[in-house]
């Protein structure tokens, strides 16, 4: 989707996310100690602002206008601070080997651009800096619910730890969300892969 896409999705009073930070976010970064942190794509900011709120230096990068406003009104409410900066990730260059720990959540480009995102991320973090991906897997369109439906754009765990070279790759799996739609609840199916650069 374009900047003005979702400028105009995000232009509600309503959150189009939850308020809460995404569940595997929690899972993997919560028994961290606090350190600088990037939220690359950070939409509303609910994963900036859980990092905040544990304590972490984070950095928020969005393209959309609406998301981040959003965001300052969320972290204002909260007492939180965070550096929000509003960019397009696929041409923003973060500070190198900076931040302890980059997240980069569900962010669904075409391979060429979801290569050069991840290249970034993995340049900016500093040695045994952790990076977190978790986006929707390729086999949610035929076995799970929700996310976009073009193929071109999702990804299995496999092909991102072979885009993260010079990582270690601690976990690269699928892993199964729980979510509430129409009908009830239902099973999304999301690549994780949680990688550290070598100290």
């Amino acid at each position: 989707m374009s900047r003005e896409q979702w400028d105009e999705r995000y232009a509600t009073d309503e959150l189009i996310w939850k308020a809460q930070p995404n569940q595997f976010l929690v899972d993997e970064l919560d028994a961290l100690a606090p350190g600088s942190a990037l939220d690359l794509a950070c939409g509303e900011g609910r994963n900036a602002l859980w990092l905040a709120s544990k304590g972490w230096n984070v950095t928020g990068v969005d393209f959309s206008s609406a998301g981040l406003s959003k965001a300052r009104r969320l972290a204002a409410d909260r007492g939180l601070e965070v550096s929000w900066i509003e960019a397009d990730v696929i041409e923003w260059q973060p500070p190198p080997a900076w931040f302890d720990a980059v997240v980069v959540m569900y962010l669904h480009l075409p391979p060429p651009q979801r290569r050069q995102v991840l290249r970034q991320a993995t340049q900016a973090l500093a040695p045994g800096g952790v990076l977190l991906v978790v986006g929707h897997d390729i086999s949610n369109l035929t076995d799970g619910v929700g996310g976009p439906q073009d193929p071109e754009v999702l990804f299995c765990p496999e092909e991102i730890a072979r885009d993260l070279p010079g990582l270690q790759i601690e976990r690269a799996e699928r892993v199964k969300r729980t979510v509430v739609n129409e009908t009830g609840e239902a099973t999304a199916i999301d690549a994780l892969v949680r990688a550290v650069r070598p100290a």
